[in-house]
């Protein structure tokens, strides 16, 4: 049962990351950066996908399978951080819209949450390449809160 989200810490966070994702999305190797509220006092998360050349094109770039996967585990932290605790929710959503290719680069994932439902939430990930700041990609996503 969620928890009062103002208790919920990053430690929390890092360990449902580590516990309850498939196998192959472990391989990424992500790391939960901070789980603070935005400066317009959204809750969310940001993560990072550290680079490697496993992840990307036969041109060295991130695929865009590796960033939507990246940008739909971000959001399940962001909403777990809004709840508070684990909640068992389902993607039903994901509009991705990239901007621009990203090499040689970890990518990080602002995840914000824009509404929470009982039975529906929403979110939004920017995606920026770490090395420049510069955005890569915005999701917008839907879940269905079970």
């Amino acid at each position: 049962m969620p928890n009062d989200p103002a208790d919920f810490t990053i430690t929390q966070a890092r360990n449902i990351l580590n516990e309850v994702f498939a196998p192959w999305i472990q391989d990424l190797e992500l790391a939960v950066e901070d789980i603070s509220p935005s400066a317009q006092g959204e809750p969310g998360s940001v993560l990072r996908m550290p680079f490697s050349s496993r992840l990307c094109r036969d041109n060295g770039v991130v695929c865009g399978q590796a960033l939507m996967a990246f940008a739909d585990t971000a959001m399940v932290i962001a909403m777990v951080t809004a709840s508070g605790g684990y909640r068992p929710m389902t993607t039903v959503d994901q509009t991705t819209h990239f901007m621009r290719a990203v090499a040689s680069s970890d990518v990080l994932a602002d995840a914000r949450v824009i509404r929470m439902g009982r039975t529906m939430s929403f979110g939004r990930v920017t995606l920026t390449s770490a090395n420049d700041g510069k955005p890569v990609a915005m999701v917008s996503s839907a879940f269905a809160m079970l």
